[in-house]
């Protein structure tokens, strides 16, 4: 089916397609009769110049799901490769998802849209809470200021589909981004030994040459994992294949935030060695990088020796840049003025030994209020007497320092209503505390709590 006419005026550019044809598989949305808009970011909507009041049409549903696509649109699944958790796959792609386009210069991408040629016996689609969950995450992310892939609808399809936790009703959610290369993308174009491919795809990046692309890339990772870590997210399935090169959060799967202060926590159901725990994250972010420079050899110099020489040299940047950018993180969340690693690393310990909910105690702290979370006060006071000589403006903290965070039992509670837009309205204002929103700052739980990544 194809837009002929509408009150909305789209054209989805198919530069992708065009540019790397052997990445982009031609495929379709799977069909559905009746599909109901569950969520619209009008607010995205708008940015994107879509017109909000044809998207909640019957015909915006259909757009929104796949089904009724403008004139001269080529859908098609990415292909990509990835190490996942640690073993290397070269063929993965999208499974479930298709690249419908690019408007105003991102990409629009559904997600749960049936299945592509590789999706590896998987059935390609999604289910309204694991839809409804990333559409609540990603917007809370960017509320947050961190870069992300943004949500723009979540449609219903009325498929039922069978998970392990029996029949569960169907969901289409269509996303945007900068763009959708991943470091996969790249493991894809070297495993096919097609150099040609891996330069076109290095140019499509926007990048000048490849250590250019490197050095990109490892600065906007590290900025990125250094902002997870200051709010306590934990991502959940870092493979080679969920980690972009726009540097922005993808693949909301097993995602959660964490409450109780604790560097091992892990909640992905499927992560049973704790590879991608909190506080492994910046360690596997410099894994992951270093198996985008392998990649990228080819590209760097002709003779092995140099290029791998080169690529080294780069990597160990991105240490020294994580720990600018976490000491500037945490800085900004104890109103200091400069940077003080002690003293932020002797608060998390303090923070771990009691299982302090973390996103509180920063609150707690500017209102004089923290030293009753601690057992151990003479720790603390210890600690709090080492802050206030460092003069911190209490008055900045609110600022960096969240009251609501999608917590996990809210978010639990909210899909189980049907109901996120209480949850919704509170995390995508996060800094601004409302009387009216008390129980959404209140911490849960993580005993026992697990994620899934949805298929």
């Amino acid at each position: 089916m194809s837009i002929t006419s509408s009150p909305m005026s789209l054209a989805l550019d198919d530069r992708f397609a065009r540019d790397l044809p052997e990445l982009a598989v031609a495929s379709q949305a799977t069909p559905v009769d009746d599909p109901q808009l569950l969520i619209l970011n009008e607010p995205l909507a708008a940015e994107l110049g879509l017109d909000v009041d044809w998207l909640r049409t019957p015909a915006g549903a259909q757009f929104l799901a796949g089904n009724l696509v403008p004139d001269g649109t080529r859908p098609v699944a990415q292909a990509y490769a990835g190490h996942q958790f640690g073993g290397f796959n070269p063929r993965l792609g999208d499974g479930r998802a298709l690249l419908l386009g690019s408007i105003n210069g991102r990409d629009l991408h559904l997600k749960g849209s049936g299945p592509t040629t590789f999706s590896r016996g998987g059935d390609g689609f999604a289910a309204v809470g694991p839809m409804l969950r990333e559409y609540v995450v990603s917007e809370a992310m960017h509320a947050l200021g961190i870069p992300t892939t943004r949500s723009l609808a979540v449609v219903a399809t009325g498929r039922p589909l069978r998970r392990e936790t029996g029949l569960l009703p169907g969901a289409v959610l269509a996303r945007v981004a900068t763009n959708h290369l991943r470091v996969g993308s790249f493991q894809y174009a070297a495993a096919t030994g097609n150099r040609d491919l891996l330069t076109r795809l290095i140019a499509h990046a926007g990048a000048a040459s490849a250590m250019d692309l490197l050095t990109t890339v490892i600065d906007r990772q590290a900025s990125l994992i250094a902002q997870w870590m200051c709010v306590g997210f934990i991502h959940g399935v870092m493979n080679t294949d969920n980690m972009t090169i726009s540097g922005e959060t993808i693949d909301y799967g097993p995602c959660a935030f964490m409450d109780a202060y604790d560097p091992a926590t892990v909640f992905s159901s499927i992560d049973t060695q704790g590879r991608y725990a909190y506080g492994n994250q910046p360690v596997i972010g410099e894994w992951n990088l270093a198996r985008l420079a392998e990649a990228l050899l080819p590209a760097i110099h002709d003779d092995e020796d140099q290029a791998v020489a080169a690529a080294t040299e780069v990597l160990h940047g991105y240490r020294p840049a994580y720990v600018e950018a976490w000491g500037e993180g945490m800085r900004a969340k104890l109103g200091l003025a400069a940077p003080d690693v002690p003293l932020a690393n002797d608060l998390l310990a303090l923070l771990h030994a009691e299982r302090v909910d973390y996103t509180g105690f920063f609150r707690a702290l500017s209102r004089g209020r923290a030293r009753d979370l601690l057992v151990d006060r003479d720790a603390f006071d210890a600690w709090h007497v080492r802050w206030v000589a460092a003069g911190p403006d209490v008055a900045s903290m609110d600022a960096v320092n969240p009251v609501y965070i999608p917590r996990n039992h809210l978010v639990e509670e909210a899909l189980a209503s049907g109901d996120v837009a209480p949850l919704l309205d509170a995390v995508t204002h996060p800094f601004e505390e409302r009387e009216s929103l008390e129980r959404f700052a209140e911490p849960g739980t993580d005993e026992g709590y697990r994620t899934f990544c949805g298929t």
